[in-house]
């Protein structure tokens, strides 16, 4: 998968008409609050694009990793995010290794990116670069489509989620800790099922 296609999808659509844009942001709020607060920890965004959830977890203290394939994106997110705001910016497809100077986080938030790699390898090295920056007693949220949800994104297939798969990806060490379906409706009105899975990474 390369940047060009979601390039050209953040530099020639508003946010708030992409296909994915959600503008309440509460749900993603309730599932992690037994993460607990934000103050002096790190987390991974995966896949963020524009989000304001970055700028949230900013505002709520987190030092942010934020990814995305589309440099575009991170460009515009960065340039909204406060200048003392704590941030680096990773640019890359996440089926291939992480850098390694990147440091272990307290949290990996994934809201609809895993469900592009659609093939064993690209999801095996997603889950390979999910266990080599999640600390032990860090937790992980995953929110992809569900099994009945749509088959295609953004003009592209999607691999869908049940919550046991999402437990076997991760394997052992990892224990779920709260799941919720949600039905989020995109700009166009369609309805798009979603499984939600916050998970514990055993250790202290």
């Amino acid at each position: 998968m390369t940047h060009k296609h979601w390039d050209d999808i953040f530099q020639t659509t508003e946010q708030e008409r992409l296909g994915w844009y959600e503008p309440d942001t509460s749900l993603t709020w309730k599932m992690l609050k037994p993460v607990g607060p934000g103050e002096g920890r790190a987390v991974f965004l995966a896949g963020i694009g524009t989000s304001s959830l970055a700028d949230e977890m900013a505002e709520a203290g987190w030092s942010l990793l934020l990814n995305d394939l589309s440099p575009a994106a991170l460009g515009i997110l960065r340039s909204r995010l406060p200048a003392e705001a704590d941030v680096r910016l990773v640019a890359q497809d996440m089926a291939v290794p992480l850098p390694d100077d990147l440091p272990g986080v307290d949290l990996w938030v994934d809201r609809a990116v895993l469900h592009f790699l659609t093939d064993r390898e690209a999801i095996d090295g997603y889950f390979q670069n999910l266990r080599g920056l999640v600390r032990p007693g860090g937790h992980v949220l995953l929110a992809e489509f569900a099994p009945d949800g749509a088959q295609r994104c953004a003009g592209l297939p999607v691999h869908r989620y049940s919550l046991k798969e999402m437990e076997e990806r991760l394997g052992d060490g990892f224990v779920a800790v709260a799941e919720r379906r949600h039905v989020y409706h995109n700009p166009n009105g369609d309805p798009r099922p979603y499984v939600y899975g916050l998970f514990q990474r055993e250790g202290a």
